[in-house]
C-alpha cells in the first residue's frame, strides 16, 4: 500500500516554521512559559486524567499545565515528539486509564529518555490519516513548553503484552447511536483486545520472544503475534479466516532508532523476535497500535523456504494466476529473471498463466503509450532463458488511463500459454471497448471474440481493470478462462477503526464486478452446461467475502481455495494476517482438481511480488 513520511506541513498541530523555531529554542533553553491567555487551563492534571477511561480525552481542546512524567521514548523523524509516563507509584488503580502520553513537538525534541519533565500545552485527539480514514485517534499534547527537572531517572516498569494479557475477543460492537463508533464506550481492557491496547496507549510496553507473522517491509516494520497458537499455520503465519476472528495477538513493531544509525532486521514469517523488545505503544495510520522499539530488535531465523508446486501430469491442464506487481519493460532485468525463475522452478511452467499488473512498455511514464509488447517479450524471453517453454501471449491493450492502477501505467491482464501443450482459439474483433459474448456453436459454447473483454462499458469497471476472456483448447476440449483484477481495498477502514465492525466501502464496486463476471459465466453454462470455465486472478477479496458469494451465485462457480485446509488459505499478508486475495474459481464440470497456493513471496522480506501465485490442475 502507498506510504508517505509525515512532514512539518502534514503532521498534527500544523505549526509554521517560525513557531517551530521558537519552540525549539525554548525547549533547548529548558524554559517553560505560561499557557495561552484566555483559554481554559487545567493546572497539573495527571496523565491518566488526560487519557480518561474512553478513547477520547475529557481534556481534548483544553490547555493543561505542568503535566509530570518520565520520558520513555524520543522520535526525531516523521511525527516528531516524545512520550512521557507517570513514574511508578504515581498512577491510579484504574486499568482502563493509560499512564502514558505522546507530546508532539514538530521539531527535534530537546529531551532525552529518562528525563523527568513537566509539560504544558493543548490536549488534542489526532487522527492519523484524517477523520475520513475511520482510524482511531491518538491523545497527545501539542504546542508544548517543557521543563526538565532531572535526568537519568529510572524508567517506569514496562507493561507486558502477552497471550495472557490480550483478551481473545477483538473489539466491542460500536454504539448504534454513534454511527457504530466505539469512541465513547468505556474501555474494557480485560474483555477486548482493542480496549486493552488503547488502555496502554503511550505507555512503556514490552513483548517477549514472539513469532513473526508479517515480514519486514520496505518501511522497516514487521508484525509479531503474542498469542502462539492463534490461527497458526504450519509455516508460522496467522491466518485470517473470517470477519469475526481478527487475531488480536498481532502487533506492529518499528524502531525508534533511525535505520542509518541501527539497521532494522530483515524478518520472514515464522522467525522469532529473540528476547523481546521494549518501548512506547504508539497508534499510527499504517498499522494502528505499534510498539516503537527503544531497545534493539533482534531475530532468530527459522529458515522458511519458498514452495515449489509439482509438475502437471500428461493428461492434466495446469492453469495459474500471478500478480507480478506493476511489471514493465523498464524494470531491471533482475526482476524479470526472478519472476521467470519462479514461473519455471516454483510453478512448474503451467500450461496457461494469467498475469495481473502487466504495465505498458514505459510503465508510469504518462505519454499515451498503452502497448505492452516489449514488456511481454522481455518476460517470455526470460522464462525461456530460465529453462521454461516458449510462451505465446494474448491480451487487449486498455484505453489510456481508463483502468486504474499506477497513473500512466495502464495495467492489464494477459494470458501466457505453452503452445506445445495447449492452443488458443483466436476470434478477432475484441478491443478495449468491444465486449465479447457467448454463442452456441455445434452444440457447445463459443466466445464471439477471443481474446475479448467482458462487459467493458458496465459501470462496475469504471477506472478498473476489465476482465479478459479467452478460449483455449486442450486435448480437443474447449476451456474458457477469465482473467480478473478486481477493484482494490483502498478506502476500507482498518481492523483497528473506531467503527466496529469497520466500514468496507470498496466492496460495493467488487460486488458489481463479481455480478458481471457471474452473469457472463452463466451465459457460457447456458450454452453448454458441461463447459469447463475457470475464473481467476487478483480478486482482491476473501474466500468468505460477499464478493466471492456473488461470484459463486447460483452454483455457477466454486472457490477452489476452499478445497484447502483453512490454515493454508492465503495468498497475501497484510498487517500480519495471512489472507486470500488471489483466487481460481471453477465451473461444476471441473469436479476433481488439485489446487496449490504457492507461497514464494508474501511471507518473505525479499519479494518479487507482494502476491503468491495460485495453480490449479485438472483433467478436462
Amino acid at each position: 500500500m502507498p506510504r508517505r513520511t509525515l512532514t512539518a506541513s502534514t503532521t498534527p498541530g500544523g505549526r509554521s516554521a517560525a513557531v517551530a523555531a521558537v519552540v525549539t529554542t525554548a525547549l533547548a533553553a529548558g524554559l517553560l512559559t505560561a499557557a495561552g491567555a484566555g483559554s481554559a487551563t487545567a493546572a497539573g492534571p495527571a496523565i491518566h486524567d488526560i487519557q480518561g477511561s474512553t478513547r477520547l480525552s475529557p481534556y481534548a481542546g483544553k490547555q493543561v499545565s505542568e503535566v509530570a512524567g518520565i520520558v520513555t521514548g524520543v522520535r526525531d523523524y516523521g511525527s516528531r515528539g516524545f512520550w512521557i509516563q507517570s513514574a511508578d507509584g504515581d498512577g491510579d488503580d484504574d486499568p482502563a486509564t493509560s499512564e502514558g502520553l505522546f507530546v508532539y513537538t514538530d521539531a527535534k525534541p530537546a529531551v532525552a529518555v529518562g528525563d523527568a519533565v513537566r509539560v504544558s500545552g493543548t490536549v488534542t485527539e489526532y487522527v492519523p490519516g484524517g477523520a475520513e480514514s475511520g482510524n482511531q485517534s491518538l491523545t497527545q499534547i501539542t504546542k508544548p513548553t517543557v521543563t526538565v527537572s532531572s535526568s537519568g531517572n529510572e524508567l517506569p516498569r514496562a507493561a507486558v503484552i502477552d497471550a495472557r494479557s490480550v483478551p481473545d475477543a477483538y473489539a466491542p460492537e460500536g454504539d448504534p447511536d454513534d454511527d457504530g463508533s466505539i469512541n465513547s464506550l468505556p474501555l474494557r481492557p480485560r474483555s477486548y483486545a482493542l480496549d486493552f491496547y488503547e488502555s496502554l496507549e503511550g505507555m512503556n510496553v514490552t513483548v517477549k520472544s514472539s513469532r513473526v507473522t508479517g515480514a519486514t517491509d520496505p518501511y522497516d516494520e514487521l508484525w509479531v503475534t503474542v498469542k502462539p497458537g492463534e490461527n497458526r499455520n504450519r509455516r508460522g503465519g496467522t491466518v485470517y479466516g473470517d470477519y469475526t476472528a481478527q487475531n488480536g495477538g498481532r502487533l506492529q513493531i518499528q524502531s525508534l532508532t533511525p535505520v542509518d544509525e541501527q539497521p532494522f532486521p530483515k524478518a520472514d514469517v515464522g522467525d522469532r523476535l529473540a528476547g523481546g523488545t521494549e518501548g512506547p505503544l504508539d497508534f499510527n495510520q499504517f498499522g494502528g497500535y505499534t510498539l516503537t522499539a527503544r531497545t534493539p530488535v533482534t531475530l532468530e531465523s527459522k529458515g522458511l523456504e519458498r514452495e515449489r508446486t509439482r509438475p502437471q501430469r500428461k493428461g492434466e491442464l495446469a492453469v495459474a494466476t500471478y500478480n507480478v506487481e506493476n511489471l514493465d519493460a523498464g524494470d531491471p532485468q533482475e526482476k524479470f529473471d526472478a519472476l521467470a525463475d519462479a514461473v519455471v522452478r516454483n510453478l512448474a511452467s503451467p500450461d496457461v498463466l494469467a498475469l495481473e499488473e502487466i504495465q505498458d512498455d514505459n510503465g508510469a511514464t504518462d505519454d499515451g503509450t498503452v502497448g505492452a509488447e516489449a514488456t511481454l517479450k522481455k518476460f517470455t524471453a526470460a522464462i525461456e532463458a530460465a529453462g521454461g517453454p516458449a510462451y505465446a501471449w494474448r491480451g487487449i491493450d486498455p484505453e489510456d488511463k481508463k483502468d486504474g492502477g499506477e497513473p500512466g501505467g495502464n495495467i492489464r491482464q494477459v494470458f501466457l500459454f505453452n503452445p506445445e501443450r495447449v492452443s488458443f482459439t483466436d476470434r478477432p474483433g475484441g478491443d478495449a471497448t468491444t465486449a465479447t459474448d457467448v454463442v452456441r456453436s455445434k452444440g457447445h459454447a463459443a466466445l464471439t471474440h477471443s481474446p475479448g473483454r467482458i462487459d467493458p462499458a458496465n459501470a462496475a469497471w469504471k477506472d478498473s481493470r476489465k476482465p479478459l476472456a479467452g478460449e483455449f483448447s486442450f486435448r480437443g476440449r474447449s476451456v474458457f478462462v477469465v482473467a480478473n483484477h478486481f477493484g482494490s481495498k483502498g478506502g476500507d477502514e482498518a481492523l483497528t477503526s473506531h467503527h466496529q465492525p469497520p466500514n468496507r466501502v470498496s466492496e460495493a464496486q467488487r460486488l458489481l464486478q463479481a455480478t458481471s463476471v457471474n452473469t457472463f459465466t452463466k451465459k457460457i453454462l447456458q450454452a453448454d452446461r458441461n463447459a469447463d470455465v475457470l475464473v481467476l486472478g487478483d480478486i482482491n477479496d476473501f474466500e468468505f467475502s460477499a464478493t466471492t458469494e456473488a461470484l459463486t451465485d447460483g452454483g455457477a462457480l466454486r472457490a477452489a481455495v476452499t478445497s484447502l485446509p483453512r490454515s493454508e488459505r492465503y495468498s497475501y499478508i497484510y498487517q500480519g494476517n495471512s489472507q486470500v486475495l488471489d483466487q481460481i474459481l471453477t465451473s461444476p464440470s471441473i469436479g476433481r482438481f488439485s489446487y496449490d497456493s504457492v507461497h514464494i513471496n508474501a511471507e518473505f522480506a525479499e519479494q518479487n511480488s507482494d502476491h503468491d501465485p495460485q495453480v490449479l490442475r485438472f483433467r478436462p
